[in-house]
């Protein structure tokens, strides 16, 4: 297993005996730091290197490590997708697994000694997280977060990277990842996922009340308020996601914006651009099928924000960690949602295991 482990400075001790005894486990250690016990130092700092490990895929786990363990597990838990439990004993370590699915440990080095640590480490790493009631339940807490991370209409975007962990998502993901999968199954798909991805993306939308006629009696109803959206696929991958999502808000304008990778700059190069004229009135889901290196991406959303977008988010199948730090550093407004952030790129700018070229693989081209 991949395993990233911080400490502040008052986890410094401790983080260096649980790092040799987790690796004497067989276990691969990426010690973010600190790296000494006599500088003070911050724990959201520690805390945010090991996060990032672990959202992006590059570590499978976390540990971290601070005088109490409170302060790590509050910073590590307002991170999405992380979820962190504090633990001073074996039974509460196993059942965080069990149960709650954590995916990183938190301990105090204060209230836990070096023994004890090791035990609730140990019982940790070996326990996997079950599936029934618990997984219905653990689900709930991710359609909760989920949630909470999509800016409501009018409220300024939150430039949060969302990974959609809803499982009918990720089945369908995986077969849209198989190198058999025939293009009129692969075309479907991408459909499918992209209209459960836009359901969980615009469970904050706004609604205004509004009366319905039953065939019994008048009574009150909602709608959304406004009905302002636009779709804006990134050709010409990105057009096979569009009908999936207009099947969920069939009024959504659609916009299109026509972009190629130089295959030997690996650089954006764009050749066409048509946009609804509201665009500035609405919120607007850019989508492509893969956020590779970032740079067709980061050109779309400057478009868009050029002819006056303002509430803007990306809507990606696959990403690789390059891709969502290239828009998260050129648009820090920006919302990306995708349903996995993938290991790395490869030299010729495929993300890696990705699913290989969308475009090909949708309309059947080479």
């Amino acid at each position: 297993m991949r395993l990233a482990i911080g400490s502040d400075h008052a986890g410094f001790a401790l983080k260096e005996d649980l790092k040799a005894f987790v690796e004497s486990l067989g276990h691969e250690v990426t010690d973010v730091g600190a790296f000494s016990g006599e500088q003070p130092t911050d724990y959201p700092d520690w805390s945010q290197k090991v996060t990032d490990l672990v959202t992006s895929g590059k570590s499978d786990r976390g540990i971290l490590i601070c005088g109490t363990g409170i302060g790590m597990s509050i910073a590590a838990n307002k991170v999405p997708g992380i979820y962190a439990a504090l633990c001073s004993n074996e039974y509460a370590a196993k059942l965080s697994r069990l149960h709650n699915g954590s995916n990183v440990l938190v301990l105090g080095s204060r209230t836990t000694g070096a023994g004890l640590a090791k035990a609730i480490a140990e019982i940790w790493l070996v326990t996997d997280a079950e599936g029934g009631r618990h997984l219905a339940r653990r689900q709930k807490v991710m359609d909760k977060e989920a949630g909470s991370h999509v800016a409501p209409q009018g409220a300024k975007a939150g430039g949060r990277v969302v990974v959609m962990s809803h499982p009918l998502i990720q089945h369908k993901l995986s077969i849209v990842r198989d190198k058999n999968t025939t293009v009129k199954d692969f075309r479907d798909l991408v459909q499918e996922i992209a209209g459960l991805m836009v359901y969980e993306i615009s469970r904050n939308l706004p609604l205004e009340e509004v009366e319905v006629e039953t065939p019994i009696c008048w009574t009150k109803g909602f709608s959304l308020a406004g009905k302002k959206l636009a779709v804006v696929p990134v050709l010409r991958a990105g057009l096979g996601m569009v009908e999936g999502i207009l099947r969920l808000v069939p009024n959504a304008k659609v916009g299109h914006i026509g972009l190629y990778r130089d295959p030997e700059s690996l650089r954006p190069v764009d050749y066409y651009c048509k946009l609804p004229g509201d665009i500035g009135e609405r919120d607007i889901f850019i989508i492509d099928p893969m956020l590779a290196t970032g740079g067709s991406a980061s050109a779309a959303i400057a478009h868009v924000k050029k002819a006056g977008g303002k509430r803007v988010s990306l809507v990606s199948l696959i990403s690789a960690p390059e891709g969502v730090s290239r828009v998260t550093g050129d648009h820090p407004e920006v919302d990306v949602f995708t349903a996995s952030i993938d290991d790395c790129l490869n030299d010729h700018g495929y993300i890696v295991p990705g699913l290989g070229d969308a475009g090909d693989r949708l309309f059947g081209t080479k």
